[in-house]
């Protein structure tokens, strides 16, 4: 986008006159067509009702104001968001009805805010790198800006002159000011966070028709005083080392092109709303700038992948820094849905969507998502089995999302390879969680906050954010000597991501992806291989692992499985502790409890559990030196902020280079109402490993029905187009490409 074009704005502001309101979410013409459809389009009634009844309840309450002193959770803080929720849905409803009460509400709040803000200190919580005015930190400053920003555009004509630059001398423009220039740590950086204060900054310029503001929004700070070395308050650095600051810029460096933000589901979720809202208000105001277009269009795209992102119930898989239970039914994703049904090429799947959430906009988008959803254009979302790039080109390593079944009994693989993820990233290369009815079969644990619960530091972050949530013990991948990859240091791993070798979906119907990372552990090469195997003997499909580890010195290896549920059986012995103690002393470890160990006496061990009436056993092929650890997280936890989960974690001792092969298998049934069980023992016989070397690797998988299935994989060849020849014993085994599955029995 060149910035010639901007300029072009300047010229039609002088000879054009002043530009129309509301023109930034809500359009004029959009505004007519809403106005005069009142009462033909029950979906879009139904929420505006709901809207009104709620404004109009925050209105008989009076006007709140205070003065800020809370953390997240606490009541200045809360009322301060309340406010700019409010103040946007008025703005909408004046548009709408043409009720004056809505203006003359907005105006007031406004008009009280205008009197205080130059007079505000420095928030007194002294917790964040970057301290708002009306918050703690200035992100939430720049959350009230984008949302007060929409009600300022649809009162605009309401006001008169005076009062229009009243707002904008005492409130607006120092407030654009304070969350900019003021703090160009928090503005002039690439991070969701910065991307709130580009929206902010550039939704009121718009509005205002200020082309500094406008100009700064998408470019950053031209006199960048940043220092890249500083960090934020969860340990990242706050800017890539190239200096690039702005909106344009924060879509261009976090967002893959398939639209994979690089921060993960939870903070993509978050950000989609800054992001879409002032590229519709780009769009609506400043065409010119054909910013649906930008990087390829991927801001649409984005939203599609987000989408994707999510488990059979509509939740972001909880990749890096994550809540879980966030879904697409937060109020990110509402906004996000209409404006990509509206904006982009109008896919009646997304109409589906916004059904399931039942909450629309008030707005252009809202409406025509309303409109075609009662002219019954609806069709199903369909999520399939795909892969995400990560990276602004793409080269970055990614995300596979392997599917399996019909909705109501889908199973979900998902495979994470990715690049870092910026300061909200974790230490977990080639980690994978498991899904089965939307439920978490082998789980990741997401983020250590309780957000916005004032009683746990604030709504903040928690020092076991850092200790545990992002250690790579806390995730389903391989430990080197009780470290984390990387040795957990942010700087060093947002220098490298994992590579996929290879991904394929089978005639068979089993699918494969795999990966390796050659940098998590010095002279370490680790390769994973997954493969979702479906089989008429099974209940359902079965996942195979095999994690290969390349190295010449020796090592203790850990492999966790974190999973649900209630322990019931083993096919070895193993000794209850009698007084707990932490695991380890650092890396994550001195939060886990070793509540038992057992020896693997057996060339195949297998452990089964119990959980949402289903069973599942881990089948692993394991030595005879072999430990089987059974841990519960909680311990050096104090103030009882980790949730007590279990694992069970194969060691293995002393050894340089090896192979791990495990399967875990859904299966079976238990009824609490009939008490009955069924099919609660595992139909996996016996793993061999038939081979196992530099080059290939070969593994035998026998069920109780008598049936086998091989797996071959070329392990220094990915090409499609390769031959490979292999001698096992007295067979010869041939295939083309890097893997192949073959039928014994």
């Amino acid at each position: 986008m060149k910035k010639t074009l901007t300029y072009l704005a300047l010229i039609a502001f002088f000879y054009l006159g002043a530009q129309e309101h509301p023109n930034l979410i809500l359009t004029q013409a959009g505004v007519d067509e809403i106005r005069a459809n009142l009462g033909k389009v029950p979906f879009f009634d139904a929420h505006l009702a709901e809207v009104k009844a709620e404004v109009d309840a925050e209105i008989e309450k009076g006007i709140f104001v205070p003065i800020p002193k809370d953390m997240a959770g606490g009541y200045t803080h809360e009322r301060h968001k309340q406010n700019f929720f409010i103040l946007q849905k008025a703005g909408a409803l004046y548009q709408i009805l043409q009720e004056d009460k809505y203006a003359a509400y907005v105006k007031a709040v406004l008009m009280e805010y205008a009197a205080i803000y130059k007079g505000l200190p420095i928030h007194p919580q002294p917790r964040s790198y970057a301290r708002g005015k009306l918050f703690w930190q200035c992100l939430n400053d720049a959350n009230w800006l984008v949302y007060v920003s929409q009600a300022y555009d649809c009162v605009f004509n309401y006001l008169s002159k005076k009062e229009r630059k009243y707002l904008e001398s005492e409130l607006f423009r120092p407030y654009a000011d304070y969350i900019s220039i003021e703090n160009p740590q928090y503005f002039n950086r690439i991070h969701n966070h910065s991307t709130w204060g580009s929206a902010a900054v550039g939704m009121i310029g718009l509005v205002m028709q200020d082309e500094e503001l406008i100009q700064r929004a998408l470019y950053g700070l031209k006199d960048n005083s940043v220092d890249a070395n500083a960090k934020d308050n969860d340990g990242g650095f706050i800017m890539d080392k190239g200096g690039k600051a702005g909106f344009l810029a924060n879509i261009d460096a976090p967002f893959s092109p398939e639209g994979y933000y690089t921060e993960a589901p939870y903070y993509q979720r978050y950000a989609m709303y800054p992001y879409l809202l002032f590229a519709t208000g780009l769009h609506n105001a400043r065409p010119q700038e054909d910013i649906w277009n930008f990087k390829q269009g991927v801001l649409l795209k984005a939203v599609n992948t987000l989408l994707n992102l999510t488990d059979t119930d509509g939740e972001f898989y909880p990749l890096n820094d994550a809540q879980k239970g966030m879904s697409y039914y937060s109020r990110e994703l509402v906004s996000a849905v209409d404006i990509a049904y509206h904006y982009g090429n109008q896919d009646p799947g997304l109409l589906s969507i916004a059904k399931t959430q039942n909450k629309l906009t008030l707005d252009d988008a809202g409406f025509a998502v309303a409109k075609a959803i009662a002219e019954g254009k609806a069709t199903p979302f369909e999520k399939t089995s795909m892969e995400i790039t990560d990276g602004p080109q793409g080269k970055q390593g990614g995300i596979s999302i392997i599917r399996s079944g019909e909705p109501e009994d889908e199973l979900n693989l998902l495979v994470k390879y990715t690049a870092h993820g910026n300061s909200h990233g974790h230490y977990d290369k080639l980690s994978y969680s498991l899904y089965h009815r939307g439920e978490e079969v082998l789980q990741d644990y997401g983020l250590a906050r309780f957000v916005n619960i004032d009683q746990k530091n604030g709504g903040g972050y928690l020092k076991e954010n850092t200790s545990w949530a992002k250690q790579t013990i806390a995730h389903n991948t391989l430990v080197l000597d009780e470290t984390s990859h990387f040795g957990g240091n942010y700087e060093v791993g947002s220098k490298y991501h994992s590579e996929k070798y290879f991904s394929a979906t089978d005639d068979t119907g089993s699918q494969w992806i795999s990966v390796k990372e050659n940098n998590a552990y010095p002279g370490t090469n680790l390769h994973r291989t997954l493969i979702l195997l479906e089989n008429k003997t099974l209940d359902h499909p079965l996942t195979l692992d095999l994690f290969r580890v390349q190295t010449n010195d020796e090592h203790q290896y850990d492999l966790p499985f974190h999973y649900f549920g209630q322990l019931m059986s083993t096919n070895f012995e193993y000794t209850t502790t009698e007084s707990l103690s932490a695991l380890g002393t650092t890396a994550g470890y001195q939060h886990l409890w070793l509540k038992a160990r057992g020896q693997a006496d057996e060339a195949l061990t297998q452990i089964s559990w119990l959980s949402n009436e289903t069973f599942k056993t881990l089948t692993s092929v394991t030595d005879k030196e072999d430990e089987i650890l059974f841990t519960q997280l909680g311990a050096s936890d104090p103030e009882f902020n980790l949730r007590q989960d279990p694992a069970f974690i194969l060691r293995r001792n002393s050894k340089k280079s090896t192979l791990f092969v495990n399967a875990i298998e859904v299966h079976g049934s238990y009824s609490p109402v009939t008490e009955l069980a069924k099919s609660s023992v595992s139909k996996v016989k016996d793993i061999k490993v038939e081979l196992d070397t530099q080059a290939y690797t070969i593994i035998t998988l026998s069920f109780t029905s008598g049936e086998s299935v091989r797996f071959c994989i070329a392990n220094q060849d990915a090409s499609l187009s390769a031959q490979h020849s292999i001698n096992l014993e007295e067979e010869q085994i041939k295939w083309v490409g890097p893997y192949n599955q073959q039928q014994l029995k």
